[in-house]
């Protein structure tokens, strides 16, 4: 479970393994692309650069970690977290929990003693939960063609890893690795952001729809991963010196142009992507001997690389 550190002494987790179902149609391995070739081919309208007001630097130590938000899918919690990180609310808190093959957390470490906790100066420190949302027809939605156990449909929209229900009408956000989410307590809607967690393991989508997502790292995920794991219950810190300070987190719009991560993340909407998903399907690199014909929404990686690279190249 994805809950707050009030609730790390009560929870415990067990990750289910994720397996794919058949595809009929033979890989087409000889005419598959390579990454390689589809991203050197990839043409300048294939890519976007990220929205400074939709987009987060978390500040270590070891250096920044950036977090696309995704407000198409959490506008509520998206919102309460830009709020937060202008009033300063994450400033000095810390990375609380390092839980191996699962995910990270940060939080107040002061969380559970009132008269030192951190309170929200005008954000909320809960909301409703946002765990899917309607089907919209205007969002755009790039379906991976092999099966899914978690969901009728998977694919990608904007960006992110989503899954779809046709006949429900719902679609939602998948806990793939770098997705980053509300911890909670557990009433649905006790979580709203003053707690967050990245998915620093295999993807845990039994979480899918049972806690709010609302964006993925894009750059600085060696910064999360490679952390040391927490001794404790669920991978928590037992010791304040454990703990890995936050500096800082800045919607990157509120940082001087000169100063943010000029990336650019490769559109989930076009014909390039749709190469790039039968590149990763079907390998072709000479190491492989037996491509595999399928790809698992999570294995699907979106490409980002620095814009200043890109503009250089073209």
């Amino acid at each position: 479970m994805i809950m707050s550190s009030k609730l790390k002494h009560f929870a415990f987790s067990t990750l289910l393994v994720v397996t794919l179902t058949g595809c009929n149609t033979p890989p087409d391995h000889e005419h598959s692309p390579m990454m390689t070739e589809v991203l050197a081919s990839s043409k300048p309208e294939d890519w976007r650069p990220l929205d400074p007001e939709s987009t987060l630097y978390v500040e270590l130590a070891s250096g920044r970690v950036v977090i696309e938000l995704a407000p198409a899918f959490a506008p509520r919690h998206v919102a309460n977290v830009k709020a937060l990180a202008r009033e300063h609310y994450y400033d000095g808190l810390a990375i609380v929990r390092a839980q191996d093959n699962y995910v990270v957390q940060w939080a107040d470490p002061n969380a559970e003693k009132p008269e030192l906790a951190r309170h929200p100066q005008k954000a909320a420190r809960t909301l409703p939960a946002e765990f899917e949302r309607t089907i919209d027809p205007k969002l755009p939605f790039t379906r991976l063609p092999d099966g899914d156990v978690y969901a009728p449909e998977v694919g990608f929209s904007g960006g992110f890893p989503v899954a779809r229900d046709r006949r429900s009408g719902r679609m939602w956000l998948i806990h793939s690795y770098g997705m980053i989410g509300a911890g909670r307590d557990q009433a649905p809607d006790s979580g709203g952001g003053t707690e967050l967690y990245v998915v620093i393991g295999h993807a845990p989508r039994h979480l899918d729809r049972n806690a709010t997502l609302l964006g993925r790292v894009v750059q600085g995920m060696e910064l999360l991963s490679a952390l040391p794991r927490g001794t404790g219950q669920m991978g928590f810190y037992e010791k304040p010196q454990e703990q890995v300070p936050i500096r800082s987190i800045r919607v990157a719009a509120d940082v001087p142009e000169s100063e943010r991560s000029a990336l650019e993340i490769m559109r989930t909407d076009t014909d390039t992507f749709q190469r790039l998903i039968e590149s990763r399907r079907n390998r072709r690199e000479a190491w492989f001997q037996k491509p595999a014909g399928h790809i698992e929404v999570c294995n699907m990686p979106v490409p980002v690389r620095a814009r200043a690279a890109a503009s250089a190249a073209r």
